[in-house]
């Protein structure tokens, strides 16, 4: 067997993956797996489920939480630049068995979100090519995203660099578009204010409706934690995971909360195209209806190419990452051992094509209905995301108190997180909030389907925790005990 298939273990310098990701590909990977069909298509069904008020206090409050958990993962990530990520903490920090169940859970949610994309595609090329099937531009775009990430991991960045960019540039003309027009510099929009105040605005349904968005919001928003995995291919991780993550949390929430303020502003919130936005005709993305009021000649087919854009954005930033998870994983030895081989290159061939056959489920696409398998994979991936989270709560709550426990200097660390202990703690709570409470409307219903698609991977990710505790009798590791040791990363060769 070649040296290749024999990695550095994971807590020294020298790893088989090249650290060939630089600063701006840092930002730009966060931004373009937070800024997707979650903002460009979901946004609108949000609005139209509890208002533009309880829309923006939903994502405002989704984005607090994210403020805290980015703080956290930051803090641990800049002490501990490795691919692994959230498993190679819990099982530090945690247990085992924590880490073995984190770290699955986040490369099924990533490969799941593969698929889910994928289907998307599908859908949006419908728009101009209505008689092609989905499943075959499932493949199509499988492949692509297949060959950028064969390349290298500098390839990955500069694609996903520009991809990001494009989405940007769109949000910030459409910011600046809606807000010409909330004024009346632009197009004929003379109702001002008024959509905040007709009917039930700004408030429909109250707090009960901002609950029942909290999932779509927390969905829109993962993406962010994307660097706590490409920290382990960064050239000076130290120094560009905090300034990243601290910059592009505050970019992305002003293209959220103005986004959600604009659309929210120039369309009612009782239009029906809002609440087509959410199932299966992405072409009435609120961007898209907001573009058609100004009076722009080809507002769909432009909207719909950034929307095809912003999936194929998010669905080569999920193959990348659940690669890496799954390199990760068998690195140390929670997954089979060929997928810690690695290429000439750095790129972890076996575990980049096992996640793309995850992609494959984009095909049920063809079987199921685009609609009703898009439902579900962006149920099940969206509950795996906030169970990362939470993950990333648990992990750096006892990080911290071990770090000190054991004698050290929190100032000694790279990145310190403002906020601790009160930062994983909210955050932790919010998490856990979110996922009891994302569709307790079903199960008072009896809608006994909606609540298998939205509840289905909560009992699957504790069945793995706990076999996997009773198969090695796995235990919670003392705070004294925890391996709090860093690695010091440099610039690149």
């Amino acid at each position: 067997m070649s040296p290749e298939a024999h990695p550095a273990p994971t807590g020294q310098v020298k790893e088989e993956l090249k650290r060939g990701l630089a600063s701006r590909h840092l930002s730009m990977i966060a931004i373009g797996g937070a800024i997707g069909t979650g903002l460009f298509v979901a946004s609108g069904s949000t609005i139209a489920e509890a208002g533009p008020g309880g829309a923006l206090v939903a994502y405002i409050l989704i984005g607090f939480m994210v403020l805290l958990l980015m703080q956290s993962l930051g803090e641990m990530a800049a002490h501990l630049p490795v691919a692994g990520s959230f498993q190679t903490f819990a099982s530090r920090y945690v247990s085992s068995s924590f880490g073995f169940a984190m770290g699955w859970n986040y490369w099924f949610n990533w490969a799941i979100t593969v698929a889910a994309e994928l289907v998307a595609a599908g859908v949006i090329m419908s728009y101009w090519l209505p008689g092609v099937p989905g499943w075959v531009w499932a493949g199509v775009f499988l492949a692509l995203i297949l060959g950028i990430n064969v390349l290298s991991a500098r390839s990955y960045g500069e694609s996903e660099f520009w991809l990001a960019t494009v989405k940007v540039i769109t949000v910030i003309v459409f910011l600046i578009a809606g807000i010409a027009m909330i004024f009346g510099i632009l197009g004929n929009h003379n109702n001002g204010f008024a959509n905040w105040t007709n009917g039930e605005a700004p408030f429909k349904g109250g707090f009960v409706s901002i609950m029942a968005i909290f999932m779509v919001a927390g969905f829109s928003f993962q993406g962010t934690e994307m660097i706590g995995v490409a920290a382990g291919e960064s050239q000076n991780p130290r120094r560009d995971v905090p300034r990243a993550l601290k910059s592009v949390f505050w970019r992305i929430m002003l293209f959220y909360i103005g986004a959600i303020a604009v659309i929210g502003t120039l369309i009612p919130y009782t239009n029906p195209n809002l609440l087509r936005t959410g199932e299966t005709d992405i072409a009435y993305s609120p961007f898209t209806m907001v573009f058609e009021n100004l009076g722009i000649a080809f507002a769909a087919s432009v909207m719909n190419a950034v929307i095809l854009t912003a999936i194929l954005s998010a669905g080569n930033s999920g193959l990348y990452v659940s690669s890496r998870m799954l390199y990760a994983l068998a690195l140390e030895g929670r997954a089979p051992r060929i997928f810690t081989r690695v290429n000439a290159r750095g790129i972890p061939m076996p575990a980049l094509l096992m996640t793309a056959a995850i992609g494959l489920f984009g095909f049920a696409s063809a079987v199921i209905g685009e609609g009703s398998a898009y439902t579900w994979l962006i149920n099940i991936s969206g509950l795996s995301g906030f169970i990362t989270w939470v993950g990333v709560a648990i992990c750096h709550y006892r990080f911290r108190r071990a770090y000190v426990a054991q004698g050290n200097d929190v100032n000694d660390l790279p990145y310190k997180a403002p906020l601790f202990p009160l930062g994983p703690i909210v955050a932790l709570l919010m998490c856990l909030m979110v996922i009891a409470g994302q569709n307790y409307n079903a199960i008072f219903e009896g809608l006994w389907l909606q609540v298998v698609s939205a509840y289905i991977g909560l009992p699957i990710i504790i069945g793995v925790w706990l076999v996997h505790k009773l198969v090695t009798g796995s235990k919670r590791i003392p705070l004294e005990q925890v391996d709090v040791s860093g690695i010091e990363v440099g610039q690149a060769q």
